[in-house]
């Protein structure tokens, strides 16, 4: 669009901290389109689809992902992974942070 048009876009990030608990990272409907993490020894990413942190069991579990220090660095295909009711997520490891790019609303 030329002339000074705008645009608007649903797609922002959420860092996911580690924490040591299950935390929800987002309320409501959203994709998950890609993840990146910085390179910390025996970590384990686990993504829930729930409205709150107390809900996450093995049932509403959406993925897993286990890296190391070689980081991690996923693009999701298509339309991302979605997620009906929110994000909850659990970190493992020592230290470092994951990167999570989403759309939704």
């Amino acid at each position: 669009m030329s002339g000074g048009g705008s645009f608007s876009s649903d797609q922002t990030t959420l860092n996911l901290a580690t924490i040591g608990a299950d935390t929800l990272a987002r309320a409501g409907r959203a994709r998950i389109t890609s993840i990146q993490a910085k390179g910390i020894a025996s970590s384990t990413l686990l993504l829930y689809n729930v409205a709150t942190s107390g809900a996450a069991a093995a049932g509403n579990l959406v993925a897993t992902y286990n890296f190391g220090t070689e980081g991690l660095e996923v693009y999701v295909p298509g339309s991302g992974i979605l997620f009906d009711e929110g994000i909850v997520y659990n970190l493992a490891g020592l230290g470092g942070s994951v990167t999570v790019t989403i759309t939704g609303g």
